[in-house]
């Protein structure tokens, strides 16, 4: 059942009584009766825990955790996270008027992307956000003219490309000379100091992002040198910063063969680096603090053989999460309810609906499931729902929170009039 990702950080969130996988204090067999399948389900407890991994260790030191929306914005989680005292990484202005509308703080909001448009940087200025992390000389000669015509000062980070590789998938790399993200570090202290001369700017801080998903934390540790070393050659010209920002990226423990670090760790190492440094710290965490924090919930709709495979088709498909298809990356998966006096079956193969033979969850898992079952995709809280899509006109997941012994429905599933909704037929 997977039961080593249960026994990791989650374990107060996850686990198994009497025989029913739980959710804090509900069972998940009575949300999938309430709430339908497929069906993400977050735990409050869990997000709360991977905060505090992170603003434990760093207590008395200046920082800001900027959780990155992209991981997963729904309302509800971004609501959570800002009453814990989190700031927020945002990638577009829908993110953004995403974190307003939750009620969060705009002045702990960092913008980063590499594809700004003006619009959204008008945005980001008018609704007073902390810091733009700038990608290249054009986005900040747009910048400052924007900035000239609203008279307002831009704060703005140069995101700079540390040219370090993050051993990462190369899908989700992006702080190495080939990306397309930041700015070649040889240009970076040219339009830092370019940055300083001009009078609708604020250079506020250095920025970089190595990439998602990692496993080892020196690739961090090497970029952060470099950063504190060009910080300190600027404070030599006189241009003083005020923050840096690390990024985020860590990994989570999807399989029992994963190694990712805690945040403790990470978090510590970090603090000795930058102590005596004057500068603050920022990180812009998002799967190590929702990755963990959620399922997807889904049923068993037929088993059959073929080509001597035993095959489960379920109900949820790479429409709802697509990380298995996209990245080949494995999620532990579940059992919901005991099936311990079950006989023992050859491995299944775990497949979705979607017209794709990417459509696999796993190739193989052993335990016996038969028609019927509801089975739990751990680790699914992170680029699950938020790239979820309506492939194959399928509806998408309903969100479901968990607090305690409280469940809220946060999101409704979609209908199929959704489906269509804002289109049109032509008149003739």
């Amino acid at each position: 059942m997977r039961d080593e990702w249960i026994a990791g950080s989650v374990r107060r969130s996850f686990f198994y009584h009497k025989g029913q996988l739980q959710v804090e204090g509900m069972a998940v067999p009575e949300l999938a009766h309430r709430f339908g399948t497929p069906s993400y389900i977050y735990s409050r407890s869990a997000l709360e825990q991977a905060v505090a991994s992170y603003a434990e260790p760093l207590k008395g030191m200046k920082h800001l955790i900027a959780y990155a929306v992209k991981a997963n914005g729904n309302l509800a989680v971004i609501d959570i996270l800002a009453r814990l005292g989190c700031g927020f990484d945002v990638v577009s202005g829908g993110e953004l008027l995403r974190v307003i509308e939750a009620g969060a703080d705009p002045a702990l909001v960092v913008f980063s992307g590499v594809g700004k448009r003006e619009d959204e940087l008008a945005l980001a200025l008018r609704s007073g956000i902390r810091c733009i992390n700038v990608e290249s000389r054009s986005e900040l000669e747009s910048l400052c003219s924007i900035a000239r015509d609203m008279q307002i000062t831009a704060p703005v980070a140069l995101r700079v490309n540390p040219d370090v590789d993050p051993k990462t998938h190369p899908y989700i790399a992006t702080g190495m000379a080939n990306s397309k993200f930041g700015i070649a570090w040889r240009d970076a202290m040219l339009l830092a100091r370019e940055c300083s001369r001009m009078s609708d700017i604020r250079l506020c801080g250095l920025s970089c992002h190595i990439g998602s998903d990692l496993k080892d934390i020196n690739p961090w540790l090497e970029a952060a040198r470099h950063l504190l070393n060009m910080a300190k050659q600027l404070r030599g010209e006189d241009i003083v910063l005020e923050h840096i920002d690390m990024g985020g990226g860590l990994g989570i423990n999807y399989t029992a063969a994963d190694t990712a670090p805690q945040p403790e760790t990470w978090m510590h190492e970090l603090r000795r680096l930058f102590s005596g440094s004057g500068l603050s710290l920022m990180i812009e965490p998002g799967r190590s603090i929702v990755g963990s924090a959620g399922i997807l919930l889904t049923r068993v709709l037929y088993i059959k053989s073929h080509q001597q495979r035993r095959i489960a088709i379920v109900d949820a498909g790479m429409n709802d999460l697509i990380r298995p298809a996209l990245y080949q990356a494995q999620h532990p998966i579940m059992a919901v309810q005991s099936i311990a006096d079950r006989p023992q079956y050859e491995a299944t193969e775990i497949v979705g609906p979607v017209c794709e033979s990417s459509d696999c969850f796993a190739p193989a898992i052993h335990f016996p499931v038969e028609a019927e079952d509801l089975l739990a995709i751990g680790a699914a809280g992170a680029y699950g729902f938020s790239m979820s899509s309506q492939y194959n006109a399928r509806p998408r997941a309903a969100e479901v929170m968990v607090d305690q012994d409280h469940a809220y429905l946060v999101r409704r599933r979609e209908t199929v009039e959704d489906l269509w909704r804002g289109e049109t037929r032509i008149p003739f």
